[in-house]
């Protein structure tokens, strides 16, 4: 058992199995129970970058401004906004390491549901990594159902006669447009950040401007094609960090992308993001 398995991996799986265990032995159940304590545990990790995300729109306005006074001088555009970042203590990559964490976590996450909701067909490799008072007994198999109709060893994912593909199931298809509403929050300023790009001279900012643009729909779209192959325990656990990662955006920044389309859709009475 190497490093990883044995800092990461397995304390992971034997939290889940202490969930699964009081929980009425449903793994689904417990998938939801446990991926909820772990939100609640790793959020302390997840406030300097929200704070520094708040930060750098608060400072937008003036941002923007430093950007068309030295939009002829990238050196001297650099010089500024490294000055303007100290003299109002932000940190623009202050959390990233956290974030970092999360993504191992998950990757660690995706271990532990392969080899647990594979553990029916090989309860040996289940055994190796839970601690003695958790292990299962010989012909013990777990309780794969939620709600009584998903089976989480399975992908949410449905054949339909004459397509070339599996179409994507509720559950999925949820995780996926939480996944996009969060990346569009997490986007404000790509409205001014273009009419800026636009100004300057050289390719860096039209760079930026269209990467930032084309995560908000890279990251859900890989979502939804992972997503396609994954076991539902793991579409389960991804739809309640997308969901808690859109509760976290609107704590600290408001609607921030989203506003205008919720202000089409009369959804908002007003451009405060957050009324």
């Amino acid at each position: 058992m190497n490093i990883f398995q044995i800092l990461l991996i397995q304390p992971l799986a034997n939290g889940l199995f202490v969930f699964y265990k009081f929980l009425g032995q449903n793994l689904g159940v417990a998938i939801l129970a446990f991926g909820l304590v772990l939100r609640f545990v790793l959020n302390p990790l997840t406030k300097p970058y929200m704070a520094s995300m708040k930060k750098m729109k608060d400072f937008e306005p003036q941002l923007a401004k430093l950007r068309e006074k030295y939009k002829d001088d990238k050196k001297g555009l650099l010089t500024a906004q490294t000055e303007f970042y100290k003299q109002n203590k932000i940190n623009p990559g202050a959390g990233c390491l956290p974030y970092l964490l999360q993504i191992v976590v998950l990757i660690a996450l995706f271990n532990v549901f392969t080899t647990v909701l594979k553990s029916n067909t090989n309860l040996t490799a289940l055994n190796k990594l839970l601690y003695a008072p958790l292990k299962l007994a010989a012909g013990q198999t777990l309780n794969t159902n939620f709600l009584g109709y998903w089976d989480v060893t399975k992908p949410d994912a449905y054949p339909v006669a004459g397509l070339p593909f599996k179409l994507p199931g509720l559950f999925l298809i949820i995780a996926t447009l939480l996944q996009f509403v969060s990346a569009k929050m997490m986007a404000p300023v790509i409205k001014e950040e273009k009419k800026i790009a636009k100004k300057t001279e050289g390719s860096t900012d039209d760079m930026q401007v269209a990467m930032q643009s084309s995560m908000t729909y890279m990251f859900p779209a890989m979502t939804l094609i992972f997503g396609l192959s994954f076991p539902f325990g793991l579409v389960l656990y991804w739809l309640l960090f997308s969901l808690w990662q859109v509760i976290q955006q609107y704590q600290t920044s408001g609607w921030g992308g989203l506003t205008p389309w919720l202000l089409k859709l009369r959804l908002l009475k007003s451009v405060d993001s957050k009324k």
